[in-house]
């Protein structure tokens, strides 16, 4: 049998889907290992994003610090963390918030400083505050853009966190790993295969969730050129709701 005869064989296999060190509990891992990644990483880079992309300060800056972390090694950062650390989840989970935060920073960014002038400028001069324009104005015109930067970021997660295995954690990293040690290639790509299909599937819910989210003129906008943006009609109505609700 060739590697991917074996692969299918192994995939197949009853035994690799139970127990604890199953492919359901390695998926449930991985899933568990980048969501908290995704979490703490959003909680950083979302707020600073929204602050510079609304107030254009520091952008040369946050420019500088995203581009040098996403030069880092990733294993190599992994490595280091659990040195100083010591072992345990949270050392690589830090490690993996390095590399994650600078495109959630530059997604969040470019969503909000893609937003026309013209319109922030509008809704100014309706009378609403900054944290309005922001919320109500900037965020929802630039959701498409965020939205950009939220699905590479979880790409990027997904196929990272395999590297957790090597000290040794679980996740579906753990069979390319095991593989590597047992020399048994058939199980280093199906734990491949593994996560592969796993980026897919979230990356379809991801796009999913964006057209219910996103409002349909933006994704018309989007095919349509920055034209169709100096058109305040569809911003002026929303800030006008948004000044309304909180007057």
């Amino acid at each position: 049998m060739n590697i991917f005869t074996e692969t299918f064989a192994w995939l197949a296999d009853p035994s690799h889907w139970s127990g604890p060190g199953g492919i359901p509990v390695r998926l449930l891992e991985h899933l568990q290992y980048s969501g908290l990644v995704l979490l703490i990483a959003a909680a950083i880079a979302v707020p600073v994003g929204l602050y510079i992309g609304h107030t254009g300060r520091g952008r040369v800056v946050a420019v500088a610090v995203a581009g040098a972390l996403r030069a880092l090694p990733t294993l190599g950062l992994l490595v280091l963390f659990a040195l100083v650390a010591g072992s345990g989840l949270m050392p690589p989970v830090w490690a993996l918030v390095i590399l994650t935060v600078p495109p959630l920073l530059a997604g969040t960014y470019a969503g909000i400083s893609s937003v026309d002038a013209s319109v922030v400028d509008a809704a100014r001069a309706m009378g609403m505050k900054e944290l309005q324009v922001l919320f109500g104005v900037e965020v929802p015109n630039g959701l498409l853009v965020m939205f950009g930067g939220i699905r590479t970021a979880v790409l990027q997660v997904i196929a990272t966190v395999s590297v957790v295995a090597y000290l040794p954690l679980g996740g579906l990293g753990r069979y390319l790993f095991d593989g590597l040690v047992l020399q048994d290639f058939p199980r280093m790509l199906a734990g491949s295969l593994l996560i592969a299909a796993l980026a897919i599937v979230v990356d379809l819910v991801l796009a999913a969730v964006q057209r219910l989210v996103v409002s349909p003129g933006l994704s018309a906008r989007s095919k349509g050129g920055r034209k169709a943006a100096t058109d305040l009609s569809a911003a002026a109505p929303a800030a006008a709701a948004v000044q309304g609700g909180t007057a």
